[in-house]
């Protein structure tokens, strides 16, 4: 697997794009994002997505697949800010939506804030098995990036050992993930994957988790 290189360039474009958020966002100043990676956070759970173009009334997202029936979402940034946010769009595995709060658009691009920026990680909780040469133990995973993730379990492991995940895959089979131990607390380890997700499988892996049946869904084709 391959990590996707995610570009963080913005411009600035003439005209609005059509149909975001109805009119007042078509007269908003509009620019675009290049493949700025975020999640959305719904009832249903965290999801991947990709940000498009952003206005101070609305934005417009790239999808992995279907979107939860929800209304409202939380849009989380890789530094930390979060956005409420309101669905008013989705056809082709796109979507748009509108900020239930006004925004600085700025802000937003530049993610400035009490955060640095970071790798996008999902709070996502299933049970995995870890393994070394000498021992093979339950853990849990407690939350999840396309580099790492933060697990915990009984088992003794040491720093910077190469250890083995089985844990779901994207197809929903079992498969094998190699890692390193990158720091212990207790019983809480960081593990660091030998081959990283690609966004669109860290993207479909959080669906096949958390609502399987997002992937199955066909979106609404464009008008």
């Amino acid at each position: 697997m391959r990590m996707d290189k995610v570009a963080t360039s913005v411009e600035q474009v003439d005209e609005p794009a059509p149909d975001v958020a109805g009119e007042d966002l078509r007269a908003s100043p509009r620019f675009t994002l290049l493949i700025r990676a975020a999640k959305l956070v719904s009832a249903q759970g965290e999801f991947v997505c990709v940000i498009r173009d952003v206005s101070e009334t609305g934005v417009s997202v790239r999808l992995f697949h279907a979107l939860p029936s929800c209304q409202t979402y939380e849009l989380h940034m890789p530094g930390g800010a979060s956005y409420e946010i309101a669905k008013v769009w989705e056809r082709d595995k796109e979507a748009g939506f509108s900020f239930v709060h006004p925004i600085t658009v700025e802000q937003l691009i530049n993610e400035s804030g009490d955060y640095p920026k970071r790798g996008l990680r999902l709070g996502l909780c299933f049970p995995v098995t870890l393994a070394s040469l000498t021992q093979r133990c339950e853990a849990m995973v407690e939350n999840l990036s396309q580099q790492g993730a933060r697990l915990a379990c009984d088992g003794l492991f040491a720093i910077d050992q190469t250890v083995r995940i089985e844990a779901p895959g994207v197809a929903g089979a079992l498969r094998e993930v190699r890692a390193k131990v990158r720091w212990r607390r207790e019983h809480q380890y960081g593990l660091v994957f030998d081959d990283t997700f690609t966004l669109g499988d860290f993207a479909r892996l959080a669906a096949r988790l958390q609502a399987p049946a997002l992937l199955e869904v066909e979106p609404p084709p464009a008008a």
